[in-house]
């Protein structure tokens, strides 16, 4: 089997495993490489330390697999046929991202790679040396995928192909075969800056440059500590993730539907309801979130968050549940209590701050206590 024959085959592999969009790039050293670093010196992957982790494997893939010739990039639909636009709206009710409805993707998209890496070994035997990640090594995904002809990157960052749009999960192989190459996709934002216009925290400093330290997703997934005060307004009802940028994307408009089980909403995982979140106690939370990717913020995380979307509901039939919280053993739940209380009541939560001070015993929580006494 020649080299066109063989890469030909690869490709209706990845398709007969449910990839929807193949692509494969040559190793080499791309522009990407040195604005990535750019990137990180300018501390926009705020406290995401891994993201700095091993810079000569992400600046040459070849010290990640010696040899390496080619990267095989797979990406596979998640777009669900599940409504999202009217019930985004609901204050009451605490939006996760759409990635996350389902089951980990790190999990189905690892499996389908792993099937697809034996088949090329299968192919040639001994010869071939292969490594696969599914966004969790140092390999610069988006810039592969891009080269790959998978999609370009959009100026809100994320990959964006012209027939499914965003809503992909994306994995490779890396290997040291040569194969044949695909063109690298255009860009074809065109002079469009909806995703710029309507992040709520402005994160998307300018055209595909995006700052996480005020990205949504960042602040409710990836920050383990106290989400800024003056951001706080700006991640609205969102508790795990936000989607709004791939929301208002024209490429998605007319994005194809997932049918992968996989990716179907779980039961109270699509918008759900902000007071039964709040009253998650440890073992809930871990029988909830078995095998989803929201384990990954702890109960702790994901109560903050819904601490936080409840202050900004304005809704005083949240009151009792985030007096309840004030009481929860997590400093870090209790001190966005403290917030959400006082962005609902104003004034009138001073006194009920006030006696919570004088049995509180976190520096952290005193702290809130004693900023947003100041402003009253």
């Amino acid at each position: 089997m020649d080299r066109a024959q063989f890469t030909s085959s690869i490709k209706e592999k990845a398709r007969e495993l449910g990839f929807n969009l193949i692509g494969i790039s040559p190793v080499d050293s791309f522009p990407e490489n040195q604005f990535y670093k750019e990137w990180l010196n300018k501390g926009f992957s705020g406290e995401m330390a891994y993201l700095e982790r091993n810079p000569e494997k992400r600046e040459d893939i070849q010290n990640v697999l010696p040899g390496a010739k080619s990267v095989i990039s797979c990406a596979m639909n998640y777009n669900t046929d599940y409504p999202y636009s009217i019930e985004k709206t609901d204050k009451t009710k605490g939006w996760i991202s759409r990635y996350a409805w389902g089951d980990d993707y790190h999990d189905t998209i690892k499996d389908g790679l792993k099937i697809l890496m034996d088949y090329i070994s299968s192919e040639f035997s001994d010869e071939v040396k292969s490594k696969l990640y599914v966004d969790t090594g140092p390999v610069l995904e988006r810039t592969y995928g891009k080269y790959a002809g998978v999609g370009w990157v959009g100026k809100n960052t994320c990959l964006i192909n012209q027939e499914i749009g965003s809503w992909i999960f994306l994995g490779e192989i890396i290997t040291n075969i040569e194969l044949e190459y695909d063109t690298p996709a255009p860009d074809r934002c065109g002079t469009c800056t909806r995703c710029i216009d309507a992040c709520p925290t402005d994160a998307i400093i300018e055209p595909y440059v995006l700052d996480s330290r005020l990205c949504i997703s960042y602040l409710t997934i990836e920050l383990k500590d106290k989400i800024p005060s003056e951001l706080r307004e700006g991640v609205q009802n969102n508790i795990y993730g936000c989607d709004i940028c791939q929301d208002v994307c024209p490429w998605n408009k007319r994005a194809h539907v997932s049918d992968k089980t996989e990716f179907q909403p779980r039961e109270d995982l699509f918008n759900p309801d902000l007071s039964y979140i709040s009253k998650l106690t440890v073992e809930e939370f871990r029988k909830q979130f078995k095998g989803s990717p929201i384990k990954r913020t702890k109960r702790r995380g994901l109560l903050r968050n819904a601490v936080v979307a409840m202050g900004n509901s304005g809704e005083k039939d949240f009151i009792p549940y985030i007096r309840e919280c004030l009481g929860d053993e997590e400093p870090l739940i209790r001190a966005h209590a403290v917030w959400a209380l006082w962005k609902i009541e104003g004034g009138q939560a001073k006194n009920i701050l006030v006696s919570h001070m004088k049995t509180e015993t976190d520096e952290m929580v005193n702290d809130e206590i004693d900023d947003i006494l100041s402003s009253i």
